[in-house]
């Protein structure tokens, strides 16, 4: 289920692969939610993430909006969830680079929050919402699904260098920077596959 959340409330999404996006699912005011999560996605991700109980504090930048995914609260200002939002699109493949402008950036942050974007902003927010049936899902995944999930793993792996459970180095085989576990190695789930929207990339000469 997906929903806008109400007036003057922040956005709460509980994450978990849902079955299917967009507009008309049924909706309770002020909540964003999904199903639960099935069992590969359990596995995937608790192989990888560890405990609540070692972790010393859920990740918090605001309380413009809220994910929870497998026991775990993360809140984020507006700022820190449009940088991210924007992270995971580039990283999906979905857009060609981070460099959007404010309504490429308030687009796809509505996509992200509200499961849909209910009148565009921008050239790429036009570009999703007449593609829609193509990009919602692509080999059985969700767009949707994926962006909030690697907002979480973002600020998942972010959260564990402030408690010094991983380093952020430079990998000078890929040239970037790169979470590393303080024995030596990168983070596995940083590592993780994604699925990709490549071959649907938004460009400026997109239709």
């Amino acid at each position: 289920m997906v929903c806008p959340a109400a007036p003057n409330a922040s956005h709460s999404v509980v994450l978990g692969r849902p079955e299917t996006e967009g507009i008309g699912a049924p909706c309770v005011p002020g909540l964003l939610g999904l199903g639960p999560p099935d069992t590969d996605e359990l596995t995937e991700t608790c192989t990888s993430l560890r405990p609540m109980s070692e972790i010393a504090s859920n990740y918090s930048s605001g309380d413009d909006y809220t994910l929870e995914f497998l026991g775990y609260r993360f809140s984020f200002g507006a700022r820190d969830f449009e940088e991210r939002v924007g992270a995971a699109a580039v990283k999906l493949g979905l857009v060609p680079s981070n460099d959007l402008d404010p309504d490429e950036v308030a687009d796809l942050v509505e996509l992200s929050a509200d499961g849909r974007i209910a009148q565009s902003r921008s050239a790429l927010g036009a570009y999703l919402v007449r593609n829609w049936e193509r990009l919602a899902l692509v080999d059985g995944e969700s767009l949707v699904y994926w962006l909030r999930k690697l907002v979480f793993r973002g600020a998942y792996l972010d959260h564990r260098v402030k408690e010094g459970l991983l380093e952020i180095v430079w990998d000078e085989e890929n040239g970037e920077f790169a979470y590393a576990e303080p024995a030596g190695g990168r983070a596995l789930l940083e590592l993780a596959p994604t699925p990709s929207w490549r071959a649907l990339q938004f460009r400026s000469d997109s239709r």
